[in-house]
């Protein structure tokens, strides 16, 4: 089976072309280093899209959100269409939905994206369903954070802060954020394309996790002894001068997948104390 990837040098790219380089006949491509325009999709069974304008804290405008994760999505859709390619992969995001819910998002939840990183993937999402048909399947992954080894951004800072410091001000957080682990969310892609299967798809671990679990489980793997305080005027600070990081401290996202995980006979290989401890110690794929 040939598949294209966009995206491989990036995170969930470069572990899945990795794990599966032998199940698949891989071909890969750039936006950034290759031309749209003489892309030759002829032979080629799937696209994985993996390539986008993520989330981004300094903010990209709305302009660079649509060309990117818009304009070259459905450009590159369009030309996997006619030229015959059977299924079409989109990686999306749970910010679709919205920062953050009291109740667990599902496959069917409304969808209420925040800021245009969200939008501009819901944008997406709705354009390349207008062209599904029988011969041209749409697979709309939508993922919570993703993390594994080798992650960076606020997973990454997290794991840097516990190695450093031994007391954090981070005790008793009884939040739920549903997270997915790398190895997760490619076994779903992976099973999504053996299938054959079109539709909306929700990935995560089974266990949602509060900020203090999180902790609590990458000191344990770090072999570091922490120390988790509650202090109440530190939250109402943070919440003051830094709401947004307040917000990925306290704040919940929980998702219930059952419908994805129901509908491709789906379960997850690593639960999410095995994924931090393989986040930490790395995993030999």
């Amino acid at each position: 089976m040939r598949l294209l990837i966009t995206g491989s040098n990036g995170f969930v790219g470069n572990y899945f072309t990795t794990k599966y380089k032998n199940k698949y006949n891989i071909k890969t491509f750039s936006f950034l280093k290759d031309d749209i325009n003489s892309l030759n999709c002829s032979g080629v069974d799937i696209v994985f899209h993996l390539s986008a304008l993520v989330h981004q804290m300094g903010g990209a405008s709305a302009l660079e959100y649509e060309r990117v994760n818009v304009t070259q999505t459905l450009q590159l859709a369009q030309k996997a269409k006619e030229s015959g390619v059977k299924q079409f992969v989109f990686m999306s995001t749970v910010k679709v939905y919205g920062e953050e819910t009291n109740n667990k998002y599902t496959e069917n939840s409304v969808c209420n994206p925040e800021d245009e990183y969200g939008k501009s993937k819901l944008k997406a999402e709705k354009e390349l369903q207008k062209l599904e048909n029988e011969s041209f399947k749409v697979s709309i992954i939508r993922t919570p954070i993703v993390y594994g080894y080798g992650v960076k951004a606020n997973i990454k800072s997290l794991v840097n802060l516990v190695n450093k410091i031994p007391i954090l001000p981070f005790g008793k957080i009884r939040n739920k954020r549903s997270m997915v682990y790398i190895g997760n969310i490619c076994h779903l892609v992976d099973t999504v394309i053996q299938k054959e299967q079109s539709g909306i798809f929700l990935a995560s671990d089974d266990e949602p996790l509060s900020t203090s679990e999180l902790i609590e489980l990458i000191a344990k793997n770090l072999d570091k002894k922490i120390y988790l305080l509650k202090i109440p005027f530190f939250e109402s600070l943070l919440k003051l001068l830094k709401p947004s990081f307040h917000k990925r401290l306290y704040g919940s996202l929980e998702i219930n997948n059952s419908l994805t995980k129901e509908k491709l006979n789906l379960k997850n290989p690593y639960s999410a104390e095995e994924g931090i401890r393989l986040m930490i110690k790395g995993e030999i794929i």
